[in-house]
């Protein structure tokens, strides 16, 4: 690891100075993404600004329509948190599914999508739910968040401060994972809207987190799934490794989206008895 300057936030304003300031500085929240590659000697900022200090970016907050998670609110929190069980228990499963207790312990929703991994769980969730990405600037959509592999649409000095995920009618989240890292070799998210049906796919994409616009349409007219029988994603722009090939991928998309439907409506069906 190379030599580094670090630096403690006492509020948004400062980190957002210090962004500014201070020649390739990077913010740092959990450190689950941006250490391990600076151990790799893959990232080598000058400067390290910390987050962890500053109060209100893990707060987790209910709407009528939806649920604000803070920025530094942990995998284990958003998964622990009797309001996002509730109201989006896709959402829940999915933060305990990320790597193992000590990442999710410290690992966190803003660094999560702002490091934009191709293989990470939250990407998915946040197209699949159309969730809005708040920074200390605007409010971003998720479809024009993930701009590419390890990319999004965040400027140089612009800070994550929470995420609103809008509640869906039915959701769930499949994941096929990788025995030793337990990144997504291949995860599905499908959601199910008033007004449509949502389904991002995670650990496939060779530009990262993608949306399947085929599978969206035959789900819209009938969410089971039955719907995406005879459906298929092209192996075209997989990512293929010595893990699995682009094909195996593709094929893994379509078993996990059909499991994706039948669990969403599912857990539908047993809330509808209680």
């Amino acid at each position: 690891m190379y030599n580094f300057i670090y630096h403690r936030a006492a509020g948004l304003r400062q980190a957002q100075h210090m962004l500014g300031e201070f020649d390739d500085a990077k913010l740092i929240a959990g450190g689950q993404s941006l250490l391990p590659m600076m151990k790799l000697r893959l990232a080598a900022p000058a400067n390290l600004v910390d987050l962890g200090k500053i109060a209100g970016l893990s707060d987790i907050e209910p709407d009528v329509r939806s649920i604000s998670i803070g920025a530094m609110a942990t995998h284990f929190e958003v998964h622990n948190s009797a309001v996002v069980q509730e109201a989006l228990p896709a959402l829940a499963e999915l933060a305990g599914m990320i790597g193992e207790p000590a990442v999710r312990h410290r690992g966190t929703l803003g660094g999560s999508i702002a490091h934009n991994d191709p293989t990470a769980d939250y990407p998915a969730a946040c197209l699949a739910l159309g969730a809005t990405i708040i920074t200390t600037e605007r409010r971003i959509p998720a479809d024009a968040f993930f701009t590419g592999l390890f990319e999004t649409a965040l400027m140089p000095d612009e800070i994550i401060t929470a995420v609103s995920f809008p509640l869906a009618e039915k959701a769930a989240y499949q994941k096929f994972r990788n025995p030793a890292s337990r990144y997504a070799m291949v995860g599905v998210f499908v959601a199910k809207h008033a007004s449509d049906v949502r389904v991002a796919i995670t650990g496939a994409g060779a530009s990262g987190v993608f949306r399947v616009p085929a599978f969206e349409e035959a789900l819209q007219g009938r969410f089971s799934p039955e719907a995406l029988e005879g459906l298929t994603v092209s192996a075209d722009g997989l990512t293929g490794d010595l893990h699995a090939s682009a094909p195996y991928r593709a094929h893994l998309i379509g078993v996990l989206a059909r499991r994706a439907v039948a669990a969403a409506n599912e857990r539908n069906d047993r809330s509808d008895e209680l």
